[in-house]
């Protein structure tokens, strides 16, 4: 340190230093140490404060970052996930997806604006072009498409769009694949009535599902089916493709009863007695189901074979008269021109069905055969009592009606 090493067992001070010298000399050592030590712990200070506001400067100075799921340019997007944008060092202000089917995805931002979700799924097979706005900044773009379904599934419904159907009409659906999961099918459909009732879903097998009030329709209801099938995975693998509403209308109420006890049909039209009319129903070998029926199907003229509900050849009629189905099973109530007039009212000859007195080419309009045809319309009830047969299977037909409300309930999957 420019102070040579001081060693002197005579205790002697070498020549030419003196005690005060060496203290001097000592002292003014030690303070260039001290200044040293100062002046490199203020260039650290001053080296992080400089650091500190680079750092600050570049924050300040750092570009939104915007992220899309499914990701831009995506071409076999899922379409089993909402649709998801998110920023970094930023905020967003609004989001719009839109399809290239015209729909659009709405969807909602988290409390720190950083994320917006889509309320629901894209749908499958359609290209979409999502626009994100970031406070301060340039708008981000980006489009996907989703992928189609592999297999698809629809509902075929009875009645049809904007008909008008009587007052026991149910809303029916008939899927083309057995449907697994139920629950998501019926969630996915909605059957709305003004006047407002509440309305309830019943699954008779894994293809069919119907729709009914607890009692009958009120006279003048305007029914909204709405279907939201799209992507609604029915079964592994098996998606929905309908996504519409359908309006359907009720008429007024005919209630027919038929009592075999007595051979006669009386038919109330708004709780009024509109006709009676003698008939003639199935012989005790050949039983007319009993209960609640609906008309489901109507002909002026049709060909009935016995072969084809499982009689043989029993019979074969070309132009049997305005019949109107009321099973699957082949249950109808028809006009019937080849049996003599005194069978009606007095003798049930039928293989089932209900007969009234008609003329052949259904073109009488003084024969009950062709009035009470006229006067009916798809939907309208028919009641078969003191038939010697047990009441009608609610599937088999439009016959729900059978069913307790607590039973049909019962058979809801939601």
């Amino acid at each position: 340190m420019g102070v040579s090493h001081i060693s002197n067992r005579s205790g002697q001070w070498p020549q030419g230093w003196t005690r005060r010298g060496v203290l001097g000399a000592l002292g003014a050592v030690s303070g260039g140490a001290l200044t040293g030590c100062s002046s490199a712990s203020a260039d650290a200070s001053q080296e992080a404060a400089t650091t500190a506001a680079a750092t600050v400067k570049a924050a300040a100075t750092k570009q939104p970052a915007v992220s899309v799921t499914p990701a831009d340019g995506t071409r076999k997007a899922a379409f089993t996930s909402p649709v998801e944008v998110t920023v970094t060092d930023g905020t967003l202000t609004s989001v719009t997806v839109t399809g290239n089917d015209g729909s659009t995805l709405e969807g909602s931002l988290n409390d720190a604006k950083t994320r917006w979700t889509s309320a629901r799924n894209p749908y499958s097979g359609t290209k979409y072009t999502v626009s994100a706005q970031v406070a301060g900044a340039a708008a981000h773009s980006a489009t996907f498409t989703t992928k189609s379904p592999g297999e698809t599934f629809v509902g075929y419904y009875t009645p049809e769009a904007d008909s008008t159907s009587g007052v026991g009409m149910p809303v029916s659906l008939t899927f083309t694949h057995a449907v697994a999961d139920r629950a998501a099918v019926e969630r996915a459909v909605t059957v709305t009535a003004e006047p407002a009732v509440e309305v309830v879903g019943h699954w008779f097998s894994d293809t069919r599902l119907d729709f009914r009030p607890e009692t009958y329709w009120a006279p003048g209801t305007k029914i909204t089916l709405g279907l939201r099938l799209k992507d609604v995975e029915g079964r592994d693998g098996v998606y929905g493709v309908q996504s519409k509403d359908v309006v359907l209308h009720i008429g007024r109420e005919q209630i027919t009863t038929v009592d075999l006890a007595t051979k006669r049909m009386t038919v109330k039209r708004d709780g009024a007695t509109l006709a009676t009319y003698p008939v003639s129903g199935g012989s005790a070998e050949h039983t007319t189901w009993s209960g609640i029926m609906v008309i489901s199907e109507r002909f002026r003229q049709t060909r009935m074979e016995s072969s084809t509900v499982g009689l043989g050849d029993e019979y074969d009629i070309a132009d049997v008269p305005h019949a109107q189905r009321l099973t699957t099973s082949g249950t109808f109530i028809h006009g019937n021109y080849w049996a003599s007039t005194s069978v009606f009212g007095s003798q049930n000859t039928s293989h089932g069905c209900v007969g009234l007195h008609d003329a052949k080419g259904a073109g009488d309009p003084a024969v009950a055969g062709y009035k009470f045809y006229e006067s009916s319309m798809l939907g309208d009830v028919v009641i078969v009592k003191n038939s010697g047969e047990k009441t009608v299977d609610p599937a088999n037909g439009l016959n729900g009606w059978n069913l307790s409300w607590a039973d049909w309930k019962a058979g809801s999957a939601l």
